[in-house]
């Protein structure tokens, strides 16, 4: 039942629980688990230069790698092999999107992640996934 599952993170607590539980889950069933961070895309002005332009790709590129090099250690305590995977642009549909073109079963992620107030305003990742998405969303709290 649940082969491949997909674990969206941001750094939140509650993407931290998301991906225990996930890893948990895993490993109890033997289930290959996908790590996933979307960065939404930054706003580029026409008088910013290419070399801060690639500056700030590049920090936000450096923050996933702590993001998933944090989730590596986790999941080797956990006994369970992942694998990681680092988009930028509109998470939900990102996150949707993997799921369905990487055949995952189940999609874990945390309730409420770094939007903040924005988030509560417009509708949450977590709760735009679980209307797009073609398979179980699990949502931790």
């Amino acid at each position: 039942m649940y082969n491949r599952i997909l674990v969206a993170i941001d750094g939140s607590e509650q993407s931290e629980k998301a991906l225990k539980s996930a890893l948990k889950f895993a490993n109890e069933r033997y289930s290959k688990v996908t790590v996933m961070h979307v960065k939404k895309n930054i706003t580029i002005y026409e008088t910013m230069s290419s070399e801060v332009v690639d500056e700030m790709y590049s920090e936000m590129k450096k923050e996933a790698d702590k993001l998933f090099n944090h989730a590596k250690a986790l999941a080797e305590d956990y006994g369970v092999e992942i694998e990681t995977y680092y988009v930028i642009g509109e998470p939900s549909t990102l996150i949707v999107k993997m799921a369905e073109e990487g055949n995952y079963q189940l999609i874990v992620m945390g309730s409420r992640g770094l939007g903040g107030i924005k988030g509560i305003m417009l509708g949450s990742v977590s709760q735009r996934v679980t209307q797009l998405s073609h398979c179980p969303v699990l949502i931790v709290k």
